[in-house]
């Protein structure tokens, strides 16, 4: 019988073979790799990298397709998870994770987030998802799309655009055009802030009003920082800054007590 996609789950099930192939390709995996899928939703993705692999884990909302899905495959094949991906716990899947998937796109941005305190155990990281979050992740200071989730996302990983996918690949079809992104794990010796709330607090606060300068934006918090020393000009704006500019900040404002 046909699965009829949910729209609370944000269901866009990927019908073209051809983009299937080109995701498998990029994800290039080998037989023991520990890889989770999300959302396999109708195994689109699912069955071809099973074919690669020794055993696959897969994380599901919808209980209809979970169902479906442990009664396709041998449980040594395919492990099912049943839950909001929101909630789920990565840290028991193990290390090395390559982690992939057609993601909802009305959890991207959170989702993207909740994955980030899994980083160190991750490889990497292959994501379908709207080319125009996707288009926020990698963008540079400076560019229109440059905004917090670049300066958060850009901490932690390094992430490359990969390529377009049409809203005709799906079923049923999104009124948007889709892209798939690579996003690997910065290592260790990265520039890091010393508290990744103060990180994050400071660049939700420089982008809740961007257009403003940042000594303006910032209130309270602007005459604490040394500007001059941190090379940012009396004029800049937070699109302006790099990832590097903001964690030296952060550091700052760290110190200071107040982020």
């Amino acid at each position: 019988m046909k699965h009829q996609a949910r729209k609370r789950f944000g269901q866009h099930f990927l019908v073209d073979e051809s983009i299937t192939d080109s995701i498998v390709r990029a994800v290039n995996p080998r037989r023991s790799d520990n890889v989770v899928e999300i959302g396999p939703g109708l195994s689109a993705l699912t069955r071809p990298l099973l074919d690669k692999l020794d055993c696959l884990k897969v994380v599901e909302i919808d209980r209809d397709l979970a169902a479906r899905l442990r009664g396709q495959y041998a449980p040594e094949r395919l492990q099912v998870t049943e839950a909001d991906v929101l909630t789920v716990d990565f840290a028991p899947f193990g290390q090395a994770l390559r982690v992939v998937g057609n993601l909802p796109y009305n959890i991207s941005s959170p989702l993207l987030f909740h994955l980030m305190a899994y980083a160190d155990q991750v490889r990497d990281q292959h994501f379908m998802l709207q080319r125009e979050v996707i288009d926020r992740m990698v963008a540079r200071p400076g560019d229109a799309d440059y905004g917090r989730l670049s300066v958060m996302l850009q901490s932690r990983y390094d992430m490359e655009k990969l390529f377009d996918v049409p809203p005709e690949a799906f079923d049923p079809p999104p009124r948007v055009v889709s892209a798939v992104v690579r996003m690997i794990p910065l290592p260790a010796a990265r520039p890091r802030a010393r508290s990744e709330e103060a990180l994050s607090a400071t660049v939700a606060r420089a982008f809740a009003q961007r257009r403003k300068m940042l000594r303006r934006g910032l209130g309270d918090w602007a005459a604490l920082v040394p500007w001059q020393q941190l090379g940012i000009p009396d004029t800049a704006r937070a699109e302006e800054l790099s990832v590097a500019q903001f964690i030296a900040m952060a550091d700052v404002l760290h110190e200071a007590g107040v982020a």
